[in-house]
């Protein structure tokens, strides 16, 4: 039986007061990889803001990680993120502490106590992203792909449910975007969920996926062409 970790009934998603996306009607199972594709303006980011509770949802169901986000209290949304990684697109890396010291400030923020076992949480979230030996270094020391490598590994920290990338390859160059997404489909194939909202086709093709468009306030998917091989 499929096991849905992201379901929208007839929900209207809006910025502000303005609608942004009606009618939307989406799910997303465990262990799913799927994209978020459409123009500027067609709502991914509000899609997005609202999926971690940076948006209100005021119209229609919506439930994610067994969170219903209708009825979302403000005390209740630190939990609801505890169970979503996030990954962005400018890294948000603390730029005057270590990649361990940013790793380690996130576990304490969301109540681990132990050292020996952050210790090993991230090492172990380091080897998962091919940066097992960083830890030391700032980040200013690393390129903008080890940097995103490092934020992916951040996302990983609390074992999230749901791992949600906003264009987590729009600030790389193509190369490197390649090197990110093999990341990201490796995760995914250790269990991990992932929703990645993307503006780079090229990926589409080359790691065909479910696809999810925003277009004309609306929300549905598309059907992909398999890649040429």
């Amino acid at each position: 039986m499929p096991n849905p970790v992201l379901e929208f009934k007839d929900a209207s998603i809006f910025q502000g007061d303005s609608l942004v996306l009606s009618d939307v009607n989406v799910k997303i199972n465990k262990g799913d990889f799927v994209y978020l594709i459409g123009k500027t303006g067609s709502g991914k980011s509000s899609f997005m803001k609202t999926l971690y509770a940076d948006l209100p949802l005021k119209s229609g169901e919506g439930h994610i990680v067994d969170f219903d986000l209708k009825t979302l209290k403000e005390k209740d949304i630190p939990f609801l993120r505890r169970k979503l990684g996030v990954v962005f697109q400018d890294f948000k890396l603390l730029t005057d502490r270590t990649v361990n010291d940013n790793l380690h400030f996130v576990l304490k923020a969301t109540g681990w106590k132990d050292k020996a076992e952050m210790s090993k949480k991230i090492e172990s979230v380091l080897t998962k992203v091919g940066m097992k030996t960083s830890g030391f270094k700032f980040p200013h020391e690393l390129s903008g792909g080890e940097q995103q490598r490092i934020a992916i590994a951040r996302a990983l920290l609390n074992d999230p449910e749901l791992i949600l990338a906003d264009e987590p390859t729009g600030n790389l160059d193509p190369q490197t975007s390649v090197e990110i997404m093999e990341v990201l489909q490796e995760i995914n194939k250790n269990g991990n969920t992932i929703l990645m909202a993307t503006h780079d086709y090229a990926l589409l093709l080359k790691y065909p996926s479910k696809t999810l468009k925003c277009d004309e306030n609306q929300v549905f998917e598309v059907v992909q062409r398999k890649a040429q091989v």
